[in-house]
C-alpha cells in the first residue's frame, strides 16, 4: 500500500517538475481538447501508445528537416570548393574527404575506437560522480557550502592547460585523457542533478514522511524520478563535453586517437585528413547523443517533452 503510494507521489511530482499537469481548458478549446484525450486514451484513462507505424512516420518526420539542412550545407561546401573560392588546401571538396575517409578507413578507425573507448569510459565515470556529489549536495547544507565552490573552481579552469600536468602525473597513456572528459563532462552533471533534486515539492516529502518512508525509499521513489527530467538534459550535455574533453587530451602526448589525427593533419596541412578527422568527432557526439536521448524516452516516458503533440507555448 504504500509502495504504491509513493509510486503514485514520484510520479506527480516528476510530471508538476516537468509541466505534464497542465491547466483546465478554457471553454473555446474544452471540446476539442476532450475528444483528442478521448481518442488517444484506452479504457483505463491512460495515454494509448502509438502503434510502430506512427513511430516511424515521427521518426521520419523528425529526420527531413536536419537532412535538407545538411544538403544544404554540402552543396554550398561543394559549390565553394570546386569553385575554388578558397583555395583547396585549406577547404577540400567534399570528394576528396571522402576519398581519404575511404583510402585511410582502416586506421582512422583504430583512431576513433581509441578516442570513443576514452569518451564513453569518462562520460560514465562523470555521471557516476556528479550524481553522487549531486546528492550529497542536495541533502546536506554542510556538504553543499564546503563542494559547490570547488566544483564551480574546478569548471572555471581551462582544460587545455592542465593536460600537460595531468600527462607528468599520470602518463603518456589513457589515462590523463580519460580524466580531462571527467572534468569537461562532471560540472553539467552536478548542476542538473542538484536542480532536479531540489526541485521535489516539500508537501510530497511531508507526506512521504507521515506515512512512514524512509530517506533510501524517499529518494527512490520521489526524489530521484523528479530528478530525471533535470538530470537527462544535463546528461545530454555532459555526453558531447566528453568528446571534447578526450581529444584535448590526446592534443598532449598522443600517439593514436583522433586528436593526435587532427594534430597531424594540421602539421602537414593536410585538409581532407583533417575534414574526415572532423566528421568523424561528430559522428562519435552525435551517436552519443541519440543513445542518451533513447535512455531518457526510456526512462520518462511520461515526462511533457516525451509527449507527441504537447504544445511548448501558451499561444
Amino acid at each position: 500500500m504504500i509502495e504504491n503510494s509513493l509510486d503514485t507521489a514520484g510520479r506527480q511530482a516528476a510530471e508538476q517538475a516537468g509541466g505534464a499537469r497542465t491547466a483546465a481548458s478554457r471553454s473555446g478549446s474544452a471540446g476539442a481538447a476532450a475528444s483528442t484525450i478521448q481518442e488517444q486514451s484506452r479504457g483505463d484513462g491512460r495515454p494509448a501508445r502509438p502503434t510502430l507505424g506512427r513511430r516511424a512516420v515521427a521518426f521520419a518526420d523528425s529526420l527531413w528537416r536536419p537532412a535538407l539542412v545538411l544538403a544544404v550545407f554540402f552543396v554550398a561546401w561543394w559549390f565553394v570548393a570546386a569553385r575554388e573560392y578558397v583555395p583547396n588546401y585549406l577547404v577540400p571538396t567534399p570528394g576528396q574527404v571522402w576519398e581519404t575517409m575511404t583510402t585511410q578507413w582502416s586506421e582512422l578507425a583504430r583512431h576513433t575506437v581509441v578516442t570513443l573507448y576514452e569518451t564513453v569510459l569518462g562520460f560514465v565515470l562523470a555521471a557516476a560522480l556528479g550524481l553522487v556529489t549531486a546528492v550529497a549536495i542536495a541533502y546536506s547544507r554542510t556538504l553543499d557550502k564546503a563542494l559547490y565552490p570547488i566544483v564551480l573552481f574546478a569548471q572555471v579552469i581551462p582544460k587545455i592547460a592542465i593536460a600537460p600536468l595531468l600527462v607528468v602525473w599520470f602518463g603518456l597513456g589513457l589515462t590523463p585523457k580519460i580524466i580531462l572528459a571527467v572534468l569537461i563532462a562532471f560540472f553539467p552533471v552536478v548542476i542538473s542533478g542538484v536542480a532536479g533534486l531540489r526541485s521535489t515539492d516539500p508537501e510530497l516529502l511531508d507526506l512521504a514522511a507521515t506515512m512512514g518512508a524512509g530517506p533510501w525509499r524517499t529518494f527512490r521513489k520521489i526524489r530521484f524520478p523528479n530528478a530525471l527530467p533535470h538530470l537527462m538534459a544535463g546528461l545530454k550535455v555532459a555526453v558531447t563535453l566528453a568528446v571534447v574533453g578526450a581529444v584535448v587530451g590526446e592534443f598532449v602526448g598522443a600517439s593514436e586517437g583522433l586528436g593526435y589525427v587532427l594534430l597531424l593533419a594540421n602539421g602537414n596541412l593536410d585538409a581532407p585528413l583533417l575534414f574526415a578527422d572532423l566528421i568523424l568527432m561528430s559522428a562519435i557526439g552525435i551517436v552519443l547523443f541519440v543513445l542518451v536521448e533513447i535512455a531518457e524516452a526510456l526512462l520518462i516516458p511520461w515526462h511533457a517533452s516525451r509527449r507527441a503533440g504537447v504544445s511548448l507555448t501558451t499561444s
